[in-house]
């Protein structure tokens, strides 16, 4: 599975725009409101300044990832913090639905949308961010300039949002140094300039603007009809590293089931430990059986597992796949169901695979216990792809992948999700202040970063058996992820969370297996 080539990251430029249009003063925030192009949406600049005409379709709210631009957070302070931050994300949610139950006014009527939307949520983030601030404070060095993450913008549903800083990205790398091999030549993600972000050479702006006018979908904030393309019309673009001498080349498998006692919920341990629906949207869950919000490490420790070997109850979720055709599920009207716009039947996979791999030119050494590990993100279409790892394809075309597509699969073909998890360890951590630093995904070459050592790569593959989308007026019906409301059931938000609760008998037995090059489970 080829991974995305690096961008620079549009975290940085939009503090700098934000922090440009936001002081502190004694009357308190003042934020200069500017309409930009179409590329960031109104409220903020990426290629400088332009007027945005009234009445341009806005689809979404884009707001900076704070967490991101934390560096450190003390361990008596991560759960107050973490809470903070999934406040972040209930204020986000709050006013993405004000938007959504304005936007024709929100997209005629500036004023509305800075006085309604965009300059409240600014000062709500504010608070909470200060707040955070302040929790830091209290055992860690202060954190400078968090104060300037508090705008959002609103934006267009454009396939260019990534198409700043093009000339770093012609390097082949992302931000973890791993070269991505499904992005030359056939890559369908880096030919924005031609408007073309399929593979399939066809211009995807037309389709994108007529699709996504409503925004798609039955909840109402997607999936567009261009957010899919024939997997057939994708060129082959996987390339597996040579293995070189040294390498550790055994498979060790773990079956779990496809989670058929359908445990779901909305939490996200690792990212809100201790809030319900912190998510905002529904995971399918195997493994481990004690996963809520409220698990600690001795509850996961202690907890029942759906895997066929006991030794194993780790916990291995993702959002949940549903087919979008008016049928009711469960939560319709639950929290990360229906009241945060996801809709239809959850679809439950044909098959689940977890697998764990070696590293092309090293031995790999143990996982600590209750190590945590996020691919993907799941704000990828707003955060920008740098972290953007899940892939999408179907049975008989997995040379083709698709990071920001869902495929289109032929009579006979099904769906395919697949999760490459990070394989180098920084030696101490089992979580960081952003729940990826502690991580990282070798070179293409196998190699880790100075200071990481190899450990077995989770590789996770669902099949489903979906049917084909239609977009056919009311008698529509697709399937997409779930997702958070402002995120839109776009494909690039597709991601995969583990936590490692192997016993030390069977995580040595795994270990030895991947070393010595046989194939155990």
């Amino acid at each position: 599975m080829g991974r995305k080539s690096r961008k620079r990251s549009t975290l940085a430029n939009r503090a700098i725009a934000a922090s440009a249009a936001l002081f502190l003063g004694g009357g308190g925030l003042v934020a200069a409101n500017v309409y930009a192009s179409a590329h960031e949406g109104w409220g903020g600049e990426r290629n400088g300044p332009r007027t945005q005409s009234a009445g341009r379709s806005v689809s979404t709210i884009d707001c900076p990832e704070v967490v991101n631009s934390i560096k450190e957070i003390p361990d008596d302070q991560r759960f107050a913090v973490d809470r903070e931050l999934a406040t972040l994300d209930n204020q986000i949610t709050t006013y993405y639905q004000r938007f959504a139950d304005n936007k024709e006014r929100v997209q005629s009527d500036r004023a509305f949308a800075e006085n309604q939307i965009l300059a409240p949520l600014r000062n709500e983030r504010l608070v909470i961010i200060q707040r955070i601030v302040a929790l830091i404070d209290r055992s860690a060095e202060r954190p400078q300039g968090l104060e300037a993450t508090a705008p959002c913008t609103l934006r267009g549903d454009d396939n260019d949002r990534n198409n700043n800083n093009d000339d770093d990205q012609n390097d082949g790398r992302n931000n973890d140094g791993d070269q991505d091999p499904g992005q030359d030549g056939g890559d369908q993600n880096n030919d924005n300039d031609n408007g073309d972000n399929n593979g399939d050479g066809n211009n995807d702006n037309g389709d994108n603007d007529g699709g996504n006018e409503d925004n798609g979908g039955q909840a109402g904030n997607g999936p567009a009809a261009g957010d899919f393309v024939e997997i057939e019309s994708v060129e082959p673009n996987v390339q597996e590293p040579r293995k070189r001498r040294g390498a550790s080349r055994g498979v060790f498998v773990t079956d779990c089931g496809v989670n058929e006692n359908g445990k779901f919920n909305s939490d996200n341990v690792i990212v809100a430990p201790g809030v319900s629906n912190g998510a905002h949207h529904m995971h399918d869950y195997v493994g481990n059986q004690a996963n809520d919000a409220f698990a600690g490490d001795d509850d996961l420790a202690n907890g029942e597992t759906t895997c066929d070997n006991q030794g194993d109850k780790s916990t291995y979720y993702w959002p949940v796949l549903r087919v979008q055709n008016g049928q009711n599920e469960f939560d319709a009207d639950q929290d990360g169901g229906g009241n945060d716009q996801n809709v239809g039947e959850i679809q439950t996979p044909s098959e689940v695979t977890l697998t764990f791999v070696g590293n092309p030119r090293s031995k790999v050494t143990a996982m600590p216990k209750f190590l945590r590990i996020i691919t993907g993100d799941a704000k990828a279409f707003t955060n920008g792809d740098a972290n953007a790892n899940a892939s999408w394809s179907c049975t008989g075309f997995e040379d083709r992948q698709l990071t920001d597509k869902y495929p289109i699969c032929p009579q006979g073909s099904q769906v395919v999700r697949s999760f490459k998890f990070q394989s180098c360890w920084d030696g101490q951590n089992t979580d960081s202040a952003n729940h990826r630093t502690h991580v990282a995904f070798a070179e293409d070459n196998g190699s880790c970063p100075d200071g990481f050592q190899a450990i077995p790569q989770l590789v996770q593959r669902i099949v489903y058996d979906v049917p084909p989308p239609v977009f056919d007026g009311q008698n529509a019906s697709v399937f997409a992820v779930d997702t958070f409301p402002e995120q839109l059931h776009k494909p690039i938000t597709d991601h995969g969370d583990f936590i490692n609760v192997f016993d030390e008998d069977l995580m040595d037995e795994m270990v030895d297996c991947i070393n010595d090059g046989r194939r155990c489970q």
